[in-house]
């Protein structure tokens, strides 16, 4: 990532605000040792750095811009323990800011910023009422107590915007993330056997993940043999594969925190039932035909409703329907969602889609009395006159998957 692309997206941001506004950003926590650290997606894209606890204040005011950033301040006694933190001249360099202070400093310097604004956007990351207030929940709450005139918001509905739309650094990124998850993929449909552990499978993932490069996964991998792939959000990835089962993968490694999302199913023998068969062929074809739909200007509720219908003709085919109300019994989530630094992006579902969105596309059928789970998963690049499949070269047709020779 480099200075000029952060410096154009910290533009775009400003001019999505209104004369007198500021839009504070808030990075992510330190986790407590011995725990990854990952960076909150909107702090990394407009700042690209992957530092704990730093703080973004952009702020429009009497036609003028002003960025600045704090940092965690260095403590000589504590490098042996934590090594060294980010310098000021380190963080100008990388983030292109040039007013750079400490954290010690924020809560003398913040008055400042807000001196005058009439809106403040944060990035308030709202997970639930039943869970405690987050840092940037915390901060809201003072300034509507030390400042009344400034309306507090959250800060997305000025960022989703703007990262809906795919640059093409952005999109050089997933598609790295995309490749190194097929090649993940291909590892485990080679090594998969009967009697393996779902997680066996699951390692074989990580490894080739990390092998090329990328240390994270973009969401906990879904492996879920036989009945476990009719349950959409099996996590446990703990059965023990059987002979006859369907293996249903939902994995996507992270590259500089943009996540790919496929999902394949694929027989542990080598060899479909006729049954089994059926089901995929049916998935496949919907699948198929859905991408085919993608361009500019369709909308998702488009794609949702196609795919309901499509899914319906197909359960009566296989005889799991009497009416068209049924369908839900097999197939109960959307078509698919927005895709780039969270597998579940920021990105409008009610607004026709734009060249440089990247949409999953994933219709499942699920028939848990048949242990058969299926669902298959592309990303689509929105081009201006079409699509492009960033996930075609990931095997998904039924001999394909059959020859593993």
């Amino acid at each position: 990532m480099n200075v000029k692309l952060l410096d154009q997206r910290r533009d775009n941001l400003t001019g999505q605000l209104q004369e007198n506004e500021i839009i504070i950003i808030f990075a992510a926590s330190q986790p407590d040792y011995p725990r990854y650290f990952l960076q909150d997606s909107n702090f990394m894209y407009f700042s690209g750095l992957d530092i704990p606890d730093a703080i973004l204040v952009q702020r429009n005011f009497q036609g003028k811009t002003n960025s600045a950033l704090f940092i965690e301040r260095g403590i000589l006694e504590m490098e042996v323990w934590e090594g060294k933190k980010l310098s000021q001249e380190e963080a100008q360099k990388i983030s292109g800011i040039k007013n750079v202070s400490y954290l010690d400093e924020f809560n003398r310097k913040i008055g400042f910023f807000l001196n005058g604004v009439r809106n403040c956007y944060i990035n308030l990351n709202v997970a639930n009422l039943t869970a405690p207030l987050n840092k940037q929940q915390v901060f809201a709450k003072e300034i509507r107590a030390k400042y009344p005139a400034v309306q507090v918001d959250d800060a997305m509905q000025k960022i989703s915007p703007l990262r809906a739309k795919k640059d093409k650094w952005e999109i050089s990124q997933l598609q790295k993330a995309i490749d190194i998850t097929g090649t993940g993929i291909e590892s485990i449909r080679e090594k998969a056997e009967a009697g393996m552990m779902e997680y066996e499978l699951e390692a074989i993932l990580v490894y080739e993940a990390k092998r090329k490069g990328l240390r994270h996964m973009g969401f906990h991998p879904i492996i879920a043999s036989g009945v476990n792939a009719a349950t959409l959000h099996y996590h446990q990835n703990n059965c023990k594969i059987g002979k006859n089962d369907l293996i249903l993968l939902d994995v996507g490694a992270a590259c500089h925190g943009y996540s790919a999302d496929i999902s394949r199913a694929f027989p542990v023998s080598g060899k479909f039932t006729n049954r089994q068969k059926d089901v995929y062929t049916e998935v496949l074809n919907i699948n198929k035909a859905i991408i085919d739909m993608m361009k500019p200007g369709i909308s998702m509720a488009e794609l949702n409703k196609t795919t309901v219908e499509l899914i319906t003709e197909a359960l009566f085919r296989l005889k799991l329907i009497k009416k068209k109300s049924e369908y839900f019994k097999y197939y109960m989530h959307s078509v698919g969602h927005h895709l780039g630094m969270a597998a579940h992006d920021v990105g409008p579902r009610d607004t026709p889609l734009e060249e440089g969105n990247v949409i999953t596309v994933e219709p499942g059928i699920y028939i848990p009395k048949e242990k058969i789970g299926v669902r298959i998963e592309d990303d689509i690049l929105v081009t201006k006159d079409g699509f492009k499949n960033l996930s075609s070269h990931i095997p998904k047709g039924v001999e394909e998957l059959e020859d593993l020779d």
